[in-house]
């Protein structure tokens, strides 16, 4: 049982959960809410100006000088002879689910004459860190489905790769605006059109929501752990509305 979260976790499984505890249960409130705020003023799916834009070759050459003379760092993005293009790109993981990972127990054979340990393959979960980001080197023609399928691949993530959607995010007129990119665009595309400011365009890898859930896509394990989870947000949610309520009534006790 983690005194700072109230995590709670088989004693053999210790090392193998890996868990974002900040503090004690309400230090994180302010941040969460300020979370909430901001995606209340969220429009998701608004077009990009940029979204429509076709270039030539002499177009794409000069935006990539105007692009390389933006930055300050050596993440330069370089032309190729047939005609494509090669940068970074970086993309935000915020994810609120956990993950699954593949985990290897060693354990003693009990056969005669196989004194070797012999691996079983097994799956642990847990929580990707607030703010994790990932820069890739990919190419222009890239799509955001193989973004997506590199990004686990860097993290050695075993789920299925439709669980998860990349999204770009822009601010104007301090709006926020989120849109989740199609399989076969092309984010080093966008990225290029955008320019470098983060503010004008970046990437993030999120839940697929925004259709029903495909329950028969998870393993056994998963849907225990999210039944798990499930169980602790609601007695979570259930204790910050009796605490709310208990301080009302108060309040009006002692007006009484």
């Amino acid at each position: 049982l983690s005194p700072d979260c109230s995590f709670t976790c088989h004693y053999r499984c210790r090392a193998l959960v890996r868990l974002d505890c900040s503090g004690p249960p309400g230090a994180g409130d302010e941040d969460d809410g300020n979370e909430q705020v901001l995606e209340k003023d969220t429009n998701v799916d608004e077009p990009s100006e940029w979204e429509k834009t076709e270039l030539d070759r002499a177009q794409v050459e000069q935006r990539i000088k105007e692009y390389n003379s933006q930055i300050n760092s050596n993440l330069f993005m370089s032309l190729n002879k047939d005609g494509s293009y090669t940068g970074f790109i970086k993309v935000q993981l915020k994810l609120v689910r956990p993950v699954s990972v593949p985990a290897t127990k060693r354990v003693p054979s009990l056969q005669a004459g196989r004194p070797h340990p012999q691996g079983v393959k097994r799956r642990t979960s847990f929580y990707l860190p607030k703010g994790t980001v990932k820069h890739l080197h990919i190419l222009s023609h890239t799509r955001a489905s193989e973004v997506i399928d590199a990004l686990l691949r860097k993290f050695t993530v075993i789920d299925n790769p439709r669980k998860f959607a990349l999204f770009e995010r822009s601010e104007k007129d301090e709006q926020v605006y989120l849109r989740k990119l199609g399989d076969d665009e092309q984010p080093l595309r966008l990225r290029l059109l955008a320019g470098p400011s983060e503010k004008v365009l970046s990437f993030i890898l999120k839940e697929n929501e925004t259709g029903e859930v495909n329950w028969d896509a998870f393993t056994l394990p998963e849907l225990h752990n999210f039944l798990l989870i499930l169980q602790r947000e609601e007695e979570e949610h259930v204790r910050r509305l009796r605490h709310r309520y208990a301080r009302c009534r108060q309040k009006m006790q002692e007006a009484l």
